[in-house]
């Protein structure tokens, strides 16, 4: 099962054990949060959309950390007036860990009962579905979108959880045969130039700081 949220102006797309970086929310390490602005709720079944929350459903989380992200420069000037202005912004966030998705009421339940097929008698196997979703995505890519890098074995991860990224670009990475985290951690200067060629980034992967983004996902992954 999985759900969107939306909090600090922001919408994140999350499942069970995901662990996401949220604008900051008061609260110490250890605390229980639970959101009610879900947007949607997925999973066995037909979707729940809300109009534009979905009624009774709540996503509980943990929170792991108080931090902030990496630091900005802010410069301002203005031509021939002697003016110029330098300062630097470190933005707080809190780590949070996502511990249980809740539907909400019964109807929910009752819509995915009749959804499953009443032979299956155990629960499928979402990594045939997430590759399923990355051929489609490959096939749907546009023309620019060629095969850059070989797709590794596996379930391809959620990229969403990268700062800049939404379903359009995921999909557009995925046709690049970028399914993982592992792999934007390990690029070099020439692949992020590869990419950045192709995609029109325009810098965004170095803007956004994708590399050091994948190594800490990666890094709390494997604790």
């Amino acid at each position: 099962m999985y759900a969107v949220i939306k909090t600090g102006g922001k919408q994140y797309r999350v499942a069970p054990d995901d662990i996401i970086k949220v604008e900051k929310l008061a609260g110490s390490a250890g605390d229980k949060v639970e959101i009610a602005n879900v947007l949607m709720v997925g999973g066995d079944g037909e979707p729940m959309i809300g109009t534009p929350l979905v009624d009774g459903a709540t996503v509980s989380a943990e929170l792991v950390e108080q931090t902030r992200a990496k630091k900005i420069t802010v410069f301002k000037k203005k031509r021939r007036k002697n003016y110029r202005r330098k300062a630097g912004h470190r933005q707080d966030l809190t780590v949070l860990r996502i511990t249980e998705i809740t539907a909400g009421g019964k109807k929910a339940a009752a819509t995915a009962a009749a959804k499953k097929p009443a032979a299956a008698a155990k629960e499928e196997d979402p990594k045939p579905v997430e590759a399923e979703e990355v051929k489609t995505a490959a096939a749907e890519a546009p023309a620019e979108g060629a095969m850059l890098f070989a797709t590794p074995e596996g379930a391809a991860d959620d990229l969403k959880k990268l700062s800049g990224v939404g379903p359009a670009i995921e999909k557009k990475l995925h046709a690049l045969g970028i399914t993982q985290f592992a792999q934007v951690a390990g690029f070099t200067a020439s692949d992020i130039e590869k990419v950045d060629e192709v995609l029109n980034f325009k810098g965004r992967i170095e803007r956004e700081d994708w590399v050091g983004q994948a190594k800490t996902i990666v890094e709390e992954a494997s604790k």
